[in-house]
């Protein structure tokens, strides 16, 4: 049976799925095995599989059909250490960062879901120059020493705003 932080994980990927396909009216699902298949060091077992294959083992979350550049992280923690944003240097979020941009190809849409327990729901948006088009308020800028700019806003108002744009992103 599966530690009570790994149910916790699985269930935030599922409710992120679904939020996805309810979002989009596509069938979004949690990856099997959280995306591990590709990243790290079984990276080389990309050349193995076919576009379709890499897609549906990348990340933790299996895009819809017209998603092919989503490239989505989830994380559900108990707490995080949001004053660390201020001083520049978060381990945790650059930790997943670097998980998220571990599988990530070139124009891919990086998106990182989070959850805090009695704080809310954030995403982490890769700032790239495809990502112009996208609204942001409210937000927070964060410079990922390895991995470039991101963009942190609360999930729902980020869907709001964006819906259309991050599809279009995505289908590139």
């Amino acid at each position: 049976m599966p530690s009570p932080s790994k149910q916790k994980g699985n269930s935030f990927e599922r409710q992120i799925a679904d939020y996805l396909t309810a979002l989009y009216g596509e069938k979004f699902i949690r990856a099997p095995g959280s995306g591990a298949y590709v990243g790290g060091k079984n990276s080389h077992r990309k050349e193995m599989l076919h576009e379709g294959q890499i897609r549906s083992f990348k990340g933790d979350i299996v895009p819809g059909e017209s998603f092919a550049r989503l490239n989505a992280e989830c994380k559900s923690y108990k707490d995080f250490p949001f004053h660390q944003l201020f001083s520049g240097t978060v381990k945790i979020l650059d930790s997943w960062i670097a998980q998220c941009m571990d599988v990530a190809d070139d124009g891919d849409f990086n998106i990182i879901f989070m959850k805090f327990n009695r704080k809310g729901q954030y995403v982490a948006v890769h700032a790239q120059p495809n990502t112009g088009q996208l609204i942001f308020t409210r937000h927070f800028n964060y410079t990922s020493g390895l991995n470039g700019h991101w963009m942190i806003m609360e999930l729902d108002l980020f869907f709001e705003l964006n819906a259309d744009q991050v599809k279009d992103l995505c289908a590139r």
